[in-house]
This record gives C-alpha cells, sequence and structure tokens, in this order.
C-alpha cells in the first residue's frame, strides 16, 4: 500500500508539472513572395540549431504571390527563432551564388544582420504559453 501511496503522489506531481508547461501556437505570414514557383519553408530554431540543422519543427505551403502564412503549432516554452526562404527550385534548402550570397529570397524574425548570415540574437523570441504572430518580409 505504501508503494502505490508512492507511486500516486509521484504521478500528481508528473501531472501537475506536465500541466504547467502549456504549449503555443506560433502563425507567421511571409510578405513580399514574388512568384508561385516552389514552396516558402519556415524553420523554428532554438540557439542550438540555429544554421545548423533543420530546426525544432518545419512548416511549408506552397508558394502564392503576396502573402503565405504558416503555422507552428504546440510550441514548448522556451527561446526561438524563425528563418524562412522561398525554394523557388523545390531542392528543400537555400541556394546560393559562388561568392556566398543568397539566390532565393530569405527572412527571419527580428533585424536582419546587413553584414552578413543571420544571428540568434538578432532573430530570438520568447515562448511562454501564449500564442504569437509575426510578419516577415522577403
Amino acid at each position: 500500500m505504501k508503494t502505490f501511496t508512492t507511486i500516486l503522489a509521484l504521478a500528481s506531481v508528473l501531472l501537475i508539472n506536465a500541466q504547467s508547461e502549456k504549449t503555443a501556437n506560433i502563425k507567421i505570414t511571409i510578405e513580399n513572395v514574388l512568384s508561385e514557383e516552389g514552396s516558402v519553408i519556415a524553420s523554428l530554431h532554438n540557439e542550438d540549431t540555429f544554421l545548423k540543422s533543420p530546426g525544432v519543427k518545419t512548416a511549408k505551403e506552397p508558394a502564392k504571390k503576396g502573402e503565405v502564412t504558416l503555422l507552428f503549432e504546440n510550441v514548448s516554452p522556451g527561446t526561438y527563432a524563425i528563418l524562412a526562404i522561398h525554394d523557388s527550385n523545390s531542392n528543400n534548402s537555400i541556394d546560393f551564388d559562388a561568392s556566398g550570397m543568397p539566390l532565393e529570397s530569405y527572412g527571419q524574425t527580428g533585424d536582419i544582420n546587413p553584414f552578413g548570415p543571420p544571428i540568434f540574437a538578432d532573430a530570438k523570441f520568447e515562448v511562454n504559453g501564449e500564442d504569437q504572430e509575426f510578419r516577415i518580409r522577403f
């Protein structure tokens, strides 16, 4: 009986902790999509995945001239940044010229670094359980 009570107490604590970590939805609207070729891809990153891997979540929609809206659902609390590209040739990555300049449109949350690649500190935002919306301009 003592073991059952201990297990029940532990389960209650775990349930309370799970309920206190409220997830959020993040809606992003990409502005200035110039063509209907390919798709618009956005990736949600933490500091460890930023510019190093696909990200913790990815959203993809067919490109549409003007604006495209994407949604990240059930995002856990934390610090994140969003990177977005117009993958006009559908190869699932951004293309660069020989000098390293992007050939496809891109954007991020926060401020763009005009002198080099995106910087996490410029793009980061906090998720605290409240739904959020961002506009990113290509």
